[in-house]
This record gives C-alpha cells, structure tokens and sequence, in this order.
C-alpha cells in the first residue's frame, strides 16, 4: 500500500496523530506562526498565461470581466489528482461566481459539455447548490448541497472535500469553507465520517502523499507544484500536500522538495533539475525570495518558464505571500523561455490551467 493510501486511510478515520491535526476535526492545519489564507493576489502581474497554453498561473481572484466571470474549478484529472482549471463563464442575472464554479463540478450537470477533456467534475451527480454565503467579515464561504451531495463512494469523500475548499477558498476574501446538507451544518462527511467540526481551509491540503522516511510525529505539510500533461499533450500544473519532516525553514524544504521531483510513481513531471540546489528563503515584507545556486547555469541563458512558474506557485502556496524575489547565483538579471524577466519580485499568477475552448 502506498504512503498516499495509508495517510489518507489514518485522517479519514481521524486518528493520525501528528502535531498539525486540527483540534477538533482531525483535519491539517498550519502551525500558528504560519499563514493559512490563501495566496495574496497582486494587481502588477508580470507573468501573463502565455496565450493560454497551460504556461500560467495561480488560484486567482474569480472576477466579473462583463457578463463573463473567469473562475477556477478543482477538477479531477485522468490520473485521479485534483487540478485547478481557469475556465470563463456567463453569469445569469443575481448568479453568482462561487456558486457557478460549483455547478460547474457536478458530475453530468448541465455544464458537463464545458469541462475540457481529460477531466471529471467531483461533485456526486444530481447534487443542487441551494446557496452559497459569503460572509465577509469572517472570510468564510457557507454551501448548502441538497440531500443528492451525500450519493458518492467512500473512497472519494476526500477529494470532494478539497475539491470544495480549493475552490470556494480560490475566492477573493475567502480562506474558510463550511459545509451544510439541506440547511444542517455537517460536522463529519456523511458515506465515511470525515470530521468537519471546524471550518475547512487549504490547511487540509490537496492529493496527499508522504516524502520517504518522514517521521509522522514530527511532520509539517508543504503543498508544492509538479507538471503534467493532458491527453492532447497540454501542459499543466498539479498541487500537491507532501508530508515532511519539520524543519526550521519550512519554505525552503518546500522547494527542496519540488527540486527532488514526484513520488510514488504518479504520472507527474519533475519541473527542476536535481543539481538547483536552495542557498536560503527568507521572507520580508511580503515577499518571499529565495537563492538559488545552479553551477550549469551560463549567463545570457533563458530559465524554463515552467520551472519559474512551479517555484513561484509553491513558494507563495507555502508562505501565504503573493510576491516572490529569485536569486540565480546570486543575480536576478535573468528571463525566462517566455523572456520574463526577475530582477524585480514576481506576483502569483492571476490564472491557472486555463485551456482553450
């Protein structure tokens, strides 16, 4: 049984003891030193979505552009991992965004024909999203699913649960998710019992998995960002929630870990060479920057855009910032094979996995 099996088997059943287990849900959270809202977005992008070729970019704002509203969606891809997907859609009159996402991620809903190929909504078919609540001051996001959201197998609950925060917290102002059935709040999903008792963040992590030899009683969750490809051999980017041991640098082993590649044989793609080596992270007011040290790397030579981007991703899902700094041998005079440049700090991206129609 692999490790992604076994830590999936102990927190559904909420008995995985490890230090970032929520107190009341069994869930993962982040230590209280670290942030748990989602990425901060920037206005000054400096790395656009590359005509939409899967080169792109972050969980973004879900923002109204006319009668149309770019929106990020968690689907599952031919591999059974959750991916964002950036998709453009018309609003009817008093819809709204978050609410739409989440139609959109019924399984053969009317929007089925809208959901490009190689993915699959995770939503139990038939399901009706009665409402949606946005409740500002709190930054939480309150959906009530009609009794059809309680029709899936047991092996899914998990993914459905983050499909839904991943998503609802992809929201401008929202990092909290709560789960209500026919207008009851649930505390615990209702086919296998994953414990909802506090409100649901990003803290509970996506596509779980565990580095070699980690120590579970000393480790700390990092969500890092690999490639993969769909079936016309469009690239796009995949988060996942490694375990790891606990270090004093969380950041900084979060990008160790992107450069040491996937595991447990998942069809992804390594996005750095294992001979990057990271100097250091640091991070100052808000922004994040990392040095990195590469011996082959050879002035006046483009970095690959989609390393770049993977780094980016990562560093501001581990930190919470929106800004990144990176430092090649100590230079920041470099581009990448999009000729973007790095000598000022980069913003997350303002859309991810936005495939042509």
């Amino acid at each position: 049984m692999t490790h992604y099996r076994l830590i999936r088997r102990a927190a559904l059943a909420g008995v995985l003891a490890l230090p970032i287990l929520t107190t009341g849900c069994g869930l993962f959270s982040q230590p209280a030193s670290e942030s748990i809202d989602p990425p901060q977005n920037s206005a000054q992008n400096v790395t656009a979505d590359a005509n939409n070729n899967g080169q792109t970019v972050a969980q973004g704002d879900q923002t109204n552009q006319g009668d149309q509203s770019q929106m990020t969606l968690y689907l599952k891809d031919r591999n059974g991992l959750l991916a964002p997907i950036s998709v453009m859609a018309a609003l009817g009159t008093d819809e709204k965004p978050g609410q739409k996402a989440l139609e959109m991620m019924v399984d053969g809903g009317k929007y089925a024909s809208e959901i490009p190929d190689g993915f699959q909504a995770v939503l139990p078919e038939g399901t009706v999203i009665k409402g949606l609540n946005i409740v500002p001051d709190q930054k939480l996001a309150v959906v009530d699913f009609s009794k059809e959201f309680g029709n899936y197998k047991a092996e899914d609950e998990r993914s459905i649960v983050e499909a839904i925060t991943w998503t609802l917290t992809s929201l401008q102002d929202v990092n909290k998710v709560e789960i209500t059935l026919e207008g009851q709040r649930l505390t615990e999903m209702p086919v296998d019992g994953l414990p909802m008792d506090d409100d649901l963040t990003r803290a509970i992590g996506i596509n779980l998995e565990a580095s070699d030899n980690v120590d579970y009683s000393l480790s700390t969750p990092v969500t890092i960002y690999f490639s993969a490809l769909t079936p016309d051999d469009v690239q796009y980017f995949v988060p996942v929630t490694r375990l790891v041991n606990r270090s004093d640098n969380k950041a900084k082993t979060a990008i160790e870990q992107l450069i040491s590649g996937p595991i447990n044989n998942l069809p992804l793609k390594a996005v750095m060479t294992s001979d990057v080596l990271v100097k250091n992270v640091t991070k100052k007011d808000g922004i994040v920057t990392v040095e990195l040290q590469d011996d082959s790397y050879q002035a006046g030579q483009p970095e690959p855009a989609e390393m770049m981007d993977a780094l980016v991703l990562s560093l501001t899902e581990v930190t919470g910032l929106g800004k990144v700094q990176v430092k090649l041998n100590g230079k920041t005079d470099f581009v990448d094979t999009l000729n973007r440049k790095y000598t000022e700090p980069v913003s997350r991206m303002e859309t991810l996995n936005a495939f042509k129609s």
